[in-house]
């Protein structure tokens, strides 16, 4: 289904281009508020946070705008972490809830993620209903003067979402006697993440908290681990948790300074859910996921199937398949008894409760040989050249090269302007010529 500003996951661009700017974030509150305000409730709500980008104060005044001229009445939460938002939007019954956000990408790049009252994040089908609606005429969606929405800021967003993820352990769950190094990304994370993990009594590390408009991700956080390895050593911590923008994505580090990817933690938490008898059915993965981690499934006899890139396809197949974990190498883990979205923090608490009773983080991530996997991202001015015949070309010769010697995968990124080719092989020559052949054609 071709839509025309949704991607993988929501809508996503450089500030003041296109579509990122307040004259669209004004159309797409509209139109998002038209939708979801048809559902039978008494009152039409919609909940907004955000992560710390500057361009965050200039895009939430035209969302609530748009969504209050569409007769829907706003709470605005602050920065909070993508999951927190979708926890909250049914905590609270609201129809919708609007995460402004770019994720992992840098502060220039902005978007948004919406949640339905179910904390889902939408389907294709409503994606393109809502986008339908942003092309029409204005005039078409405003409501009536006396049926304008009103706004309100709430102030507790964050403590009260510490309070849900807490209650999914017990009571007595604490983290004393642990040191623990947590990098927010100078992110949406920023506060939640270390007050919930000092609420629980650990000795804290906190890094990327000092988020200023600019900072947000750079040289921080889940995309550049290796500031929270070297923390690790420096306070010779017992495990790292590195977030990403919005706190949707988790990549760890162990008391030895390993790290630790998605594929990693799924592998570890997998495991140790066969064995308490809490995984259902099976795993869901992706096509960037490890063939290293397929095969350890395989042979722990763990069913594993793979989705297209992106967090929403992950939890597609969830629910088609009845399954209660699946998640992505990047580190977008759904913990599907806990959550509707991928969310760090419930991920590094669910790993913690594993780790309490002295268990330490090098022996429990201990669970698989990863295949050597090389990934490299082209930036182009158009993703279709993807489709481009020579292209095409070099991709099915690359992968006849590769045929019973390992994978490889070329796609255009759902969230920047980059064709990202993925290859995994334990013939790193081999790999790395079939990438080149790819490359060279694109370029």
């Amino acid at each position: 289904m071709s839509k025309k500003y949704f991607g993988t996951d929501g809508i996503r661009g450089n500030v003041n281009s296109k579509n990122i700017n307040g004259d669209m974030f004004f159309k797409f509150g509209l139109a998002s508020g038209t939708f979801f305000k048809t559902q039978k409730k008494k009152k039409q709500i919609a909940i907004i946070a955000k992560d710390t980008r500057l361009s965050g104060y200039t895009l939430e005044p035209a969302l609530v705008s748009g969504l209050t001229s569409a007769g829907m009445h706003v709470f605005t939460l602050g920065p909070l972490p993508t999951n927190g938002l979708a926890m909250l939007t049914k905590v609270m019954k609201a129809n919708m809830g609007i995460m402004i956000t770019a994720s992992h990408n840098p502060f220039y790049d902005n978007g948004l993620k919406l949640f339905g009252p179910d904390g889902l994040k939408l389907s294709d089908k409503i994606e393109k209903k809502i986008e339908n609606l942003i092309d029409k005429k204005i005039q078409n969606n405003l409501s009536k003067s006396e049926k304008l929405g009103r706004v309100k800021r709430l102030e507790t967003a964050n403590e009260d979402y510490i309070e849900i993820l807490k209650k999914n352990f017990p009571i007595n769950f604490n983290l004393r006697g642990l040191r623990i190094v947590i990098d927010c990304a100078n992110g949406a994370g920023y506060k939640s993440g270390p007050k919930l993990l000092e609420s629980l009594g650990a000795k804290v590390y906190a890094i990327g908290i000092k988020p200023n408009g600019f900072n947000i991700n750079k040289n921080c956080g889940s995309t550049f681990p290796n500031k929270i390895k070297s923390a690790v050593k420096k306070h010779k911590a017992h495990i790292g948790i590195s977030l990403d923008g919005d706190a949707d994505r988790i990549i760890m580090c162990d008391e030895k300074g390993n790290i630790i990817d998605g594929d990693q933690i799924i592998a570890a938490l997998a495991v140790r859910w066969k064995n308490k008898k809490m995984l259902k059915g099976g795993v869901i993965g992706t096509l960037m996921s490890n063939y290293g981690l397929e095969k350890f499934f395989k042979s722990n006899k763990i069913k594993f199937i793979r989705a297209n890139v992106g967090d929403r396809y992950v939890k597609d197949k969830m629910q088609k398949n009845n399954f209660n974990l699946g998640g992505e190498q990047s580190g977008h883990i759904i913990l599907g008894k806990f959550a509707t979205t991928g969310d760090g923090l419930l991920v590094a608490l669910e790993v913690l409760f594993s780790l309490r009773k002295g268990n330490k983080a090098s022996n429990f991530f201990n669970t698989f040989k990863k295949t050597p996997q090389i990934l490299e991202n082209i930036e182009v001015k158009d993703k279709n050249i993807i489709n481009n015949i020579d292209v095409k070309k070099s991709i099915k010769y690359s992968e006849k090269l590769m045929k019973g010697q390992g994978r490889i995968l070329a796609r255009k990124s759902g969230t920047e302007s980059k064709i990202r080719i993925m290859g995994e092989s334990e013939n790193k020559k081999l790999l790395q010529k079939c990438i080149n052949i790819i490359k060279k054609k694109i370029k």
